[in-house]
């Protein structure tokens, strides 16, 4: 099953006089299951192709199907269900909400979802404890470090069981062993509970450890390839 189709995809923004193609026809299909990097320099499209598929932005022209759906068929209001039941959004500068504590961050989703309290609270802490974060629920955004922010950020990208994950540089701002035990808890969860991972990085370690690499170059995609793994 296709999670995300990109058909002939361009996104130009104008800047004054200046009109700056950011994405220039970029057809590209996502399957279920997949943990796949976009990879590129600075400027070549990355965040911008991750915003369109998470429906935060439109293209200027092209088809995007996200899930079966074409988000240009779609109303404010579905394209903002779409996003709170199907899809989860990994931050680089994880947006966590500072006057809530980590639990009240990754509950925060489900009460929006409508989700009764004593689910909230069972799946709350089952996914905190997964990221190794239970005995900090109790914690606030600015008592924790980056890299327990990042796995809050995690958990509340997860809890409410989307079918894609949406990851911007997920390990931008954390030291390498911290990041690598992020892309571990990622590939876990990818594993174990069928979520579909779509990064946009720079980060050679999460670029190696990618199942599929797709590098992106001045708005287009110049390659698409597998990478074999280890077991």
């Amino acid at each position: 099953m296709a999670i995300v189709e990109c058909k002939a995809v361009t996104k130009t923004y104008q800047t004054g006089q200046v009109a700056v193609q950011a994405l220039r026809g970029i057809d590209l299909t996502i399957g279920e299951g997949e943990f796949t990097v976009i990879a590129g320099p600075s400027g070549s499209g990355k965040s911008t192709l991750l915003n369109l598929v998470g429906a935060l932005d439109v293209p200027t022209g092209g088809e995007i199907r996200v899930i079966g759906r074409d988000l240009a068929a779609m109303s404010a209001a579905e394209l903002s269900s779409l996003r709170r039941h199907h899809i989860g959004f990994i931050f680089q500068a994880y947006n966590l909400i500072p006057v809530l504590s980590a639990y009240e961050n990754v509950e925060f989703i489900m009460m929006i979802q409508g989700v009764p309290y004593a689910e909230r609270r069972r799946r709350a802490m089952d996914i905190l404890a997964k990221v190794g974060l239970a005995e900090l629920a109790d914690r606030r955004p600015v008592d924790m470090s980056g890299g327990q922010q990042q796995r809050v950020a995690v958990a509340r990208a997860i809890v409410s069981r989307p079918q894609l994950i949406l990851a911007d540089e997920p390990t931008a701002n954390l030291d390498s062993k911290t990041g690598s035990e992020l892309i571990d808890l990622m590939e876990r969860l990818n594993g174990e509970e069928g979520m579909t991972f779509l990064f946009s990085s720079h980060d050679r370690m999460v670029i190696e450890r990618s199942r599929r690499l797709l590098i992106l170059r001045d708005g287009q995609i110049v390659e698409d390839r597998l990478q074999n793994h280890a077991a």
